[in-house]
């Protein structure tokens, strides 16, 4: 066993994961493997304003001082859990002490292709975006998730002239439910968006001077830039064959040990101390929006796709894997934001988008709060810092809503 560690993935997940490694004061191999050959950088910001200088996760000058080894530009093909081996798309196989697989999600596929048709995910995809916008004209954003919504405020700023196409009628509330959807889509139609909702794009076509966007009603709409943004799906076609549970993501137990690897389950914790270079042998963890870790209880759980619990899971790993006999949980709250026209969407804990919330408002402040009858479990802030940290604070500490509601605002502004 070599003690190596590889590293799939130089996402938010897989640096931090890198990072906190050295800092904890392991001194064995670090391996970051990525497909792309830009230095590791955060990709929420992407869809978020203007696009300048993207905010590097990880330079090469910090990666050589930290002593870790950046494999870009090579992607991930296979992997052989048995005999502990990586497959890489230059032909070459490398071994592991412990494999983490951080790669996230990608764009789904647009069934349309040409110029000025878009997807968003890497930072080439937003460098050509950003590109057109400056431009102007008509943008058609399809697809009035996070994504193409904060793509339909960013592009309202810079000038162009925005249709919002979904074929759900209140786009938003699949996620935040339906009174806070509806606020949500109140600040698209303010800032002059074109909302075409309950609709589905039957066909784009490439013309002359633009691109012509056929709904399903019969409407032609006229574009010189489109942007697809129909969600995202799972990256683990390369994991085919390995043996991991590869359901809706990468199924894991509670510390993020991916289920189906050789040793799972097995007490094969490793050995050695912390800084001494060795680590679980032939382990194989997920983490970020690629994995699924199961509850604390070892109820099956779900992929969340929110930036700190990226973060969360790597302190997680790196502490296991340092010290195996006390293998770690997440214990921070998820959470995800969202900016649009100058406000900002914060989704905390779990949010049950069937069930009607409690609402606190203050102005064009919203604070939505859900509960299991005793203790807040989830909320949502509209344009409300200090009510998102209350209820961050409500739901690590299992309080009530009540507590929320008298921090925040006067108890007759809740109902």
């Amino acid at each position: 066993m070599t003690g190596d560690v590889v590293i799939v993935g130089a996402s938010v997940a897989g640096v931090a994961l890198a990072r906190t490694l050295r800092s904890s004061g392991f001194t064995g191999r670090v391996r970051l493997v990525d497909r792309e050959t830009e230095e590791p950088y955060d990709k929420p910001p992407l869809s978020k304003g203007r696009l300048e200088e993207p905010v590097r996760l990880l330079t090469r000058p910090e990666a050589e001082r930290l002593g870790l080894e950046l494999l870009l530009g090579v992607e991930a093909t296979g992997l052989d859990t048995a005999a502990r081996r990586l497959a890489l798309s230059d032909g070459s196989r490398i071994g592991y002490g412990a494999l983490v697989i951080a790669t996230g999600v990608r764009a789904r596929r647009s069934p349309w292709i040409g110029p000025g048709v878009h997807v968003l995910r890497t930072l080439a995809d937003a460098r050509a975006l950003h590109a057109d916008l400056a431009q102007g004209g008509d943008l058609v954003v399809v697809g009035a998730g996070f994504i193409g919504a904060e793509v339909a405020s960013t592009a309202i700023d810079q000038g162009c002239r925005v249709t919002l196409v979904d074929p759900l009628t209140s786009p938003p509330a699949r996620v935040v439910g339906q009174s806070v959807g509806d606020r949500i889509l109140t600040w698209h139609e303010r800032a002059g968006v074109n909302l075409r909702l309950g609709r589905v794009v039957e066909a784009l076509d490439q013309l002359a001077d633009g691109i012509s966007v056929r709904l399903d009603d019969g409407e032609v709409l006229r574009a010189d830039h489109v942007v697809v943004g129909i969600g995202a799906e799972v990256d683990v076609d390369w994991l085919a064959g390995s043996g991991l549970h590869l359901e809706d993501g990468i199924a894991c137990d509670p510390h993020g040990r991916a289920l189906g690897a050789d040793d799972v389950g097995e007490g094969r914790v490793g050995e050695g101390r912390v800084g001494e270079g060795r680590v679980g042998e032939g382990q194989v963890f997920a983490a970020g929006d690629v994995a699924r870790w199961a509850a604390a209880d070892g109820a099956p759980g779900r992929r969340i796709e929110h930036w700190n619990s990226a973060q969360e899971q790597a302190r997680c790993i790196a502490a296991t894997l340092l010290d195996p006999e006390r293998p770690q949980s997440p214990s921070a709250v998820p959470m995800v934001w969202s900016d649009q026209h100058g406000r900002t969407v914060q989704v905390l804990g779990a949010v049950d988008p069937g069930v009607e919330p409690r609402l606190v408002e203050d102005g064009d402040r919203l604070l939505a709060l859900w509960d299991d009858g005793g203790r807040v479990t989830g909320a949502v802030s509209l344009g409300w810092p200090r009510g998102a940290l209350a209820a961050r604070r409500a739901i690590a500490n299992g309080a009530a809503v009540t507590a929320v509601v008298d921090t925040v605002a006067p108890r007759e502004a809740a109902r």
